[in-house]
């Protein structure tokens, strides 16, 4: 390729950090001759730490800083984490590519040294629960109300310190940054998506480019795993259509079977004492309409109450 040197912008997270670094290495085998360097960048999100995600407000709190990075010439890809990217990018920004996806479940992590096999249902009543999420704090409630879901934010090295301190009796995690870190040892439950219905694009990767740059598309074009595209594809159609953010306690987890798309979403209220979870299957070559139909589904059966919306929305 002509252009010998591509910039990644991303957050300086030890995540971030590692999945950057996983695209550089990918990116310099798949295109001999290109040299790719990151570029770090501090977000809203990363500043804001003791507040919970779902009272700060607003949309790409852990993107603005990078995508603008991107627009101003800085940086030529942005590695985002495809569940904080919002569902609506920027004029003059594409989503070029989406590798394969990691795992897309939460995870329970209990303290280290904590008996092997337990689950949620071992949970003392009464048990504090951390999570920076409404959308697993919800879920965790609903299945098991007798628990206290407390905010808790922090890199996971920090969280993890702070459990194994005592602070909490349990973590609810994404199981794709802990193994990214090659922290999967501290997974006691992989949480299917029955009991908790991941975020729309948790466990995919999004790398975002300007959309003029055909030169970065084509470099992206051979690490973009179709699969994967076609799942978040469906997800992210979804939370477009609900008019939801990461704040919003909404789950959307689809998979590839075939030709077909099996998409699950789920609205739940924050204390967990109603939670509405639809599933539909449509064709692998229009996923955005499967998104779309389902999330009407879902508004119809409640979801407009969930989230307060004027019934006529």
């Amino acid at each position: 390729m002509s252009q010998a040197i591509l910039r990644i912008a991303t957050r300086r997270s030890k995540l971030a950090l590692a999945q950057s670094e996983w695209v550089k290495a990918q990116l310099e085998e798949l295109n001999p001759g290109l040299s790719v360097e990151l570029r770090e960048y501090v977000t809203r999100g990363d500043q804001i730490q003791n507040v919970p995600l779902s009272q700060v407000g607003g949309k790409g709190l852990f993107t603005k800083e990078i995508e603008d990075a991107l627009l101003s010439g800085e940086a030529d890809i942005a590695v985002h984490s495809l569940k904080d990217l919002p569902s609506e990018l920027p004029p003059g920004l594409t989503l070029a590519c989406t590798p394969p996806r990691e795992d897309a479940r939460d995870a329970l992590v209990l303290p280290l040294g904590a008996a092997a096999g337990a689950g949620l249902e071992t949970l003392r009543a009464g048990a504090r629960v951390g999570s920076s999420s409404l959308r697993r704090s919800s879920q965790v409630l609903n299945a098991r109300p007798d628990v206290l879901v407390e905010s808790v934010r922090g890199n996971v090295d920090t969280r993890l310190r702070k459990l194994d301190e005592g602070q909490y009796d349990a973590l609810i995690l994404a199981a794709a940054g802990l193994n990214r870190l090659e922290l999967a040892h501290r997974i006691s439950l992989h949480l299917s998506p029955e009991i908790s219905t991941p975020a729309p694009g948790q466990g995919a990767l999004g790398l975002e480019c300007r959309a003029d740059d055909a030169v970065t598309q084509d470099a992206l074009s051979r690490l973009n795993d179709r699969a994967t595209h076609l799942c978040v594809e469906a997800e992210r159609s979804l939370l477009a259509a609900v008019g939801g953010g990461c704040s919003t306690p909404l789950g959307a987890y689809a998979t590839l079977y075939g030709s077909a798309l099996t998409l699950t979403a789920v609205l739940a209220v924050a204390d967990g004492s109603r939670v509405l979870r639809r599933t539909a299957t449509g064709s692998a070559e229009d996923p955005q309409s499967l998104g779309r139909s389902l999330a009407a589904e879902l508004l119809a059966a409640g979801g407009r109450e969930i989230l307060g919306l004027d019934p006529a929305h």
